[in-house]
């Protein structure tokens, strides 16, 4: 074991003194709870390796764990792998207290920059949102750049979902009442999945997306050496996910270049103060607006990327989960 100072932080390579740079330089307002949460990031302990790719999916899987905090119980929690041509897609179903057929149902695409994250990293909220929601939840667990880039991890998505839906009367599930929400990179992807199935969706949420490869808006300016996210690691992931100049130009690659959102459900954007991703997502939310889509843009002041994670130190995790629950019955009652 070591402890990884100066080195791969969650996403990206982001030092102590970095942190300390950018809080400066850009004159950031950080709350004294953030600050005690980026202090402790460079001191997360992962095993030895001269892989970064391999310290970076580990430091994430173990600063998830330790600031998510204890883990709410869901009546069940079950893992199944859908059939490909040539692979499985493995999923997790869980299943909220109290809701027992006809249930409605939530698909959630997680984050990690394409290249990271799966069960363990997103446990905590996935349990979180099956009992606010009392939906059940379908998380996928898909394929990872750099070893499977675009499309594979989309392809993953759709395929689970379309399973969701054509099997939900046996898995007790309202076909009705289905909706999507995916994180940072599971933003990417949701978002690219309703242009194509939304019209068999009731809504959608975007937890701080990963809309645009370009990183160039203002909030990239400001905060391209974190905290959290760095713009180096972030253009690094980008190239590794997207691995020829056509894929690059692909609106299901990246979600900025979409022009139609006829087929995208309500969506509801949540954005963080102080994240790179701040303006990208924003802009996306402008888009959609612009295509006549019901969006709701929610801002989180003072918060930093993946606040989501950070529930045993943040109350604004549990205020994102309560809102997101509140989004998904008005949308379901519709």
């Amino acid at each position: 074991m070591q402890k990884i100072i100066g080195t791969l932080l969650i996403l990206g390579t982001i030092s102590c003194k970095n942190i300390s740079n950018t809080k400066r330089e850009t004159n950031m307002q950080l709350t004294t709870t953030i600050g005690k949460v980026l202090d402790y990031l460079p001191k997360i302990e992962v095993f030895d390796s001269q892989n970064p790719l391999e310290i970076s999916r580990k430091n994430y899987e173990i600063m998830t764990q330790q600031l998510s905090g204890k883990k709410e119980p869901v009546a069940i929690i079950e893992e199944l792998n859908i059939p490909e041509e040539d692979h499985q897609v493995p999923v997790r179903i869980y299943r909220p207290k109290g809701v027992t057929s006809k249930s409605p149902a939530i698909i959630y695409i997680h984050g990690g920059w394409f290249i990271s994250g799966g069960y363990e990293t997103h446990d905590a909220i996935a349990r979180k949102l099956a009992n606010a929601t009392g939906a059940v939840i379908l998380f996928v667990d898909y394929r990872l750049a750099p070893e499977h880039p675009f499309p594979a991890g989309l392809n993953d998505c759709k395929t689970a979902a379309e399973w969701l839906i054509h099997n939900a009367e046996k898995l007790g599930i309202d076909s009705q009442k289905i909706g999507i929400i995916g994180d940072s990179a599971g933003g990417t992807l949701a978002t690219a999945l309703t242009t194509q199935l939304g019209n068999q969706l009731q809504f959608q949420v975007l937890i701080y997306p990963a809309a645009d490869n370009t990183l160039n808006t203002t909030s990239w300016e400001t905060y391209q050496d974190g905290p959290v996210l760095n713009k180096e690691w972030g253009s690094q992931a980008w190239k590794w996910y997207l691995s020829s100049e056509e894929d690059q130009k692909n609106p299901l690659a990246v979600p900025m270049l979409i022009k139609d959102f006829t087929e995208t459900p309500p969506t509801l954007v949540i954005v963080a103060e102080h994240d790179p991703l701040r303006d990208e997502g924003e802009e996306l939310a402008q888009h959609m607006k612009d295509s006549g889509i019901s969006v709701k843009t929610s801002l989180y002041k003072n918060m930093v990327h993946g606040f989501m994670h950070m529930g045993i130190i943040l109350d604004e995790t549990q205020s994102a989960i309560e809102e997101i629950a509140e989004f998904t019955t008005e949308n379901l009652e519709k």
